[in-house]
């Protein structure tokens, strides 16, 4: 009866973090040292959840074959002919992690090895902002956020003092979001309230962070500011209404100038005219001369009156007929006499002859 001895040795079992894009080398060492390798068996197998475990690169009869789906980022980190048969990944990808085995064989011993990678994505830079007002006594609210990465992502605001040398607490008022670390409000907010925040975002792959400058602002400040603005633009409107009252009595003084010697006198009396009235051809003459006598002496009478009587100011004009100055005078009212026309004499009627008066006898 012939016994075969097997000897198995097993390494550690190893958990790696790696960041997309990386390299990362899988560790696995052995003690077959081997000169030609003819006898020299080195496998490595991946073992994904769900999926059957299957060869991605061996060592074989002196030969290194690899998967074809994993040819070119897939190589021997090291000299496996002499204990090193770590493997070396390219550019890792999500799709990369899992578990890795390492097999070695020569003769009758077996060496194990399991390396657990998991390849993450770290996150990326984050973008801070605020909500609320900068005003003494009010509450705003710093928020940041990374739009990729692997989870889980935590958040952590500080304070940065010195122009960004160090970092401090944050002010005594400020509240910490537990459910959403990202988020904290600084509550009523104070001198000692400005300043430069800092909000970082890490994994366990790397980590990202953006800033945040705080400037606080006075309510009376803002009330002193807001009322010189007032009173400069009420100055602007007084003085352009200043200017437009001088220019505006200006054109008035002009306008009463040139319109005083044009104004006609109310109380002033126009000549009388005098109408005729025919009633008959035969007295139109008569009644003609005598209209035109009592007509010039008329005018004569009320032109020997008007240069007499003294013109009162433009202001009595005013004053009198109730209307403001440069609007035009109603006209004087004239007076029409008609002078009474003559009877004309009586005409003595005709009697026709009594024929009796001639018969003869």
């Amino acid at each position: 009866m012939t016994f075969t001895i097997v000897l198995i040795s097993a390494g550690a079992q190893t958990e790696m973090k790696r960041v997309v894009g990386d390299n990362a080398t899988l560790p696995c060492h052995h003690q077959f040292w081997q000169s030609n390798g003819q006898t020299l068996d080195i496998e490595w197998l991946l073992q994904k959840p769900n999926v059957k475990q299957r060869v991605i690169i061996t060592f074989f009869n002196n030969e290194v074959y690899t998967n074809d789906n994993h040819a070119s980022r897939l190589s021997f980190a090291g000299d496996y002919l002499k204990g090193d048969a770590s493997l070396l990944i390219s550019d890792l990808q999500l799709t990369d992690s899992g578990e890795y085995h390492c097999k070695v064989k020569t003769g009758g011993k077996y060496h194990w090895s399991q390396v657990n990678l998991i390849v993450l994505v770290k996150p990326s830079k984050p973008r801070c902002w605020m909500e609320g007002r900068l005003l003494e006594g009010s509450d705003v609210k710093l928020s940041c956020k990374s739009s990729d990465g692997s989870d889980p992502i935590h958040y952590k605001w500080e304070r940065v003092l010195d122009k960004g040398k160090s970092v401090g607490k944050l002010p005594p008022f400020a509240l910490i979001d537990l459910k959403n670390p990202e988020i904290v409000t600084l509550r009523n907010l104070t001198q000692d309230s400005s300043g430069v925040y800092k909000c970082t975002a890490s994994n366990d792959v790397g980590e990202e962070n953006c800033i945040i400058e705080v400037t606080m602002q006075y309510v009376r400040g803002m009330g002193v500011v807001a009322g010189a603005v007032v009173g400069v633009s009420f100055g602007v409107l007084l003085l352009i209404l200043i200017i437009w009252l001088v220019f505006r009595k200006k054109e008035k003084k002009k306008y009463d100038e040139e319109e005083t010697p044009n104004e006609i006198r109310e109380d002033a009396e126009a000549p009388k005219a005098k109408l005729v009235k025919p009633n008959s051809l035969s007295s139109s003459r008569s009644g003609s001369s005598r209209s035109g006598a009592s007509s010039t002496q008329s005018m004569v009478h009320n032109s020997t009156t008007r240069t007499q009587r003294p013109r009162p100011p433009a202001v009595a004009t005013l004053k009198e007929n109730g209307q403001p100055h440069g609007f035009p005078q109603s006209p004087p009212a004239y007076t029409q006499v008609v002078p009474k026309t003559p009877e004309p004499p009586a005409t003595p009627k005709f009697k026709p002859p009594n024929p009796q008066a001639f018969q003869t006898v």
